[in-house]
């Protein structure tokens, strides 16, 4: 049998609006799947969401 590797997740939430904020952030944020104030999305936990979340970390709470 083969084994079945479940892969990390993290949480994220959206907890600041992106309007006033660069066209490069506002792009990574809808990027990462999020479009209102408040919504959640769980993606996988790997170096590039990880850079994505650098990137506009002021506006997010991430949990693992």
């Amino acid at each position: 049998m083969a084994e079945q590797q479940t892969e990390k997740t993290i949480r994220i939430k959206l907890v600041r609006s992106p309007i006033g904020y660069t066209e490069n952030q506002k792009r990574t944020v809808k990027a990462l799947g999020l479009h209102r104030l408040n919504q959640v999305v769980e993606k996988p936990d790997n170096d590039a969401v990880r850079g994505m979340i650098n990137t506009v970390s002021h506006m997010l709470e991430v949990s693992e």
